[in-house]
C-alpha cells in the first residue's frame, strides 16, 4: 500500500491493534485500542496502559511498533481455475513505527481520554463530563497515557491480486456469502482493487 490516506483510514477504521515493545531482547505486546491523528507533525498514536501493566516501563523515547492488522480470510483454492493450487490468506495491515512518549500533565492526560470517547463512543461523553475533576484525576492515575509519533509505515494488502478477475470473482461471491464479517469486510476491499 502507498496511498498515505488510504493507511490512515484502514488504521483509523481499525484502531484495535498490538503494540510492540522490547524488554531484554524480548518482544513484549499488548493488545489496545488507538486514536490515529494525522497533524502538522505527522502521524500520531494515542493510547494508554493499565497502570498495572509494566509494558508501558519501555515506552519513554523508545522505537516502538504498533500493528494493525484486521480484517483478514482464509481463501480456499476451491475457488482457483487449476486444481494444483494451494490455500493462501487475504489480510490488510500496517506496522507503525516510531518514538513513544509518555504523558505525564494531567490536563493532557485527560484530553487524551476524551479523544478516545470521542472516537468509540461520543455519547458516552455526555455522562464522562459529568464527572468531577477530582474523580477523573483518579482514573487517570490508574492508567499511563501515552502517544507515538510515527515516523515509519510498512503497510500491504494481500486480495488475491494475482489471480484472474473469475477467480477473484467467485472468492468475493463466496466471502459476501459468509457469516463472518472479517471475511465480508475482505470482500469489499477486494471489491475495490481494478
Amino acid at each position: 500500500m502507498s496511498d498515505h490516506e488510504e493507511i490512515v483510514g484502514f488504521m483509523q477504521a481499525y484502531g484495535f491493534a498490538t503494540i510492540v515493545t522490547v524488554k531484554d531482547n524480548v518482544p513484549v505486546a499488548t493488545h489496545l485500542p488507538f486514536v490515529v491523528s494525522q497533524t502538522d507533525r505527522g502521524i500520531i498514536l494515542s493510547g494508554h496502559f493499565a497502570q498495572a501493566n509494566s509494558q508501558w516501563k519501555q515506552l519513554n523515547n523508545e522505537k516502538t511498533l504498533v500493528i494493525f492488522s484486521e480484517p483478514h480470510a482464509y481463501i480456499s483454492p476451491k475457488h482457483y481455475d487449476s486444481e494444483i493450487s494451494v490455500p493462501t490468506w487475504n489480510y490488510i495491515s500496517v506496522h507503525a513505527y516510531g518514538k513513544s512518549e509518555i504523558i505525564t500533565d494531567p490536563a493532557e492526560g485527560i484530553g487524551e481520554l476524551e479523544k478516545m470517547i470521542h472516537q468509540y463512543e461520543q455519547n458516552y461523553f455526555l455522562q464522562w463530563n459529568k464527572f468531577p475533576q477530582e474523580v477523573k484525576l483518579k482514573l487517570l492515575r490508574g492508567i499511563v497515557p501515552f502517544r507515538i509519533t510515527v515516523d515509519e509505515l510498512q503497510a500491504k494488502k494481500k486480495l488475491s491480486q494475482n489471480k484472474n478477475e473469475n477467480e477473484r470473482q467467485r472468492i468475493i461471491d463466496s466471502l459476501q456469502k459468509s457469516p463472518h464479517s472479517s471475511e465480508q469486510a475482505i470482500a469489499g476491499y477486494m471489491k475495490k482493487i481494478p
